[in-house]
C-alpha cells in the first residue's frame, strides 16, 4: 500500500510538473516537415505573420551534431500582440508565439506551444480573460488543422 501511494504521488508530482512548464503538446498524423508546411498554410489563411521558421537539425548538422527533426514556426499578429506587450512589457518576450514541432525517440511526431494560460499568469495579465480564451482556441485550432486530417 505503502508503494502505491508512494508512486501515485509522484506521478502526481510528474503531471504537476510538466502542467507547471505551461507547454501544450499534441501528437501529429504527419512528418515533421509535413506538419510545418501545414501550419504555415493555416497561418497563411488566417492572415497571420510567419516570422520565421527554424530547422534545429540543420543547425544540428552545421556544426556535425545530429537531431531527430524538429522545427520552429515562429508567428503572430501585431494586432493581437501589441495590446498584451503594452498591457505587460516582459510578455515581448514569449511573444510573437512560436510552435515546436519535433520528432520523439520513439518517432512519434508532436506539436508543442506555450499555453496561454500560463503566459499570461507568468506575465500578470490574469484579468484579460477573453484574450487568453481566443488565442488558446487560436493555438488550438492551429495545432489541429496542422496535425489531425
Amino acid at each position: 500500500m505503502k508503494k502505491f501511494l508512494l508512486i501515485l504521488m509522484l506521478n502526481l508530482l510528474f503531471v504537476a510538473t510538466a502542467a507547471a512548464q505551461g507547454v501544450v503538446s499534441v501528437k501529429s498524423n504527419y512528418g515533421v516537415a509535413t506538419t510545418a508546411n501545414r501550419l504555415e498554410k493555416a497561418l497563411q489563411e488566417k492572415d497571420i505573420t510567419v516570422f520565421a521558421r527554424i530547422d534545429h537539425a540543420d543547425g544540428a548538422r552545421s556544426v556535425g551534431q545530429t537531431l531527430k527533426p524538429t522545427i520552429l514556426v515562429i508567428f503572430g499578429t501585431p494586432a493581437m500582440g501589441t495590446p498584451l506587450i503594452e498591457r505587460s512589457r516582459t510578455m515581448g518576450i514569449d511573444l510573437p508565439m512560436k510552435a515546436l514541432i519535433w520528432e520523439d525517440k520513439a518517432g512519434k511526431v508532436w506539436f508543442s506551444y506555450n499555453d496561454p494560460d500560463y503566459l499570461f499568469r507568468r506575465h500578470g495579465l490574469t484579468e484579460m480573460n477573453a484574450a487568453m480564451h481566443t488565442l488558446q482556441q487560436t493555438l488550438a485550432g492551429l495545432a489541429a488543422a496542422a496535425t489531425q486530417p
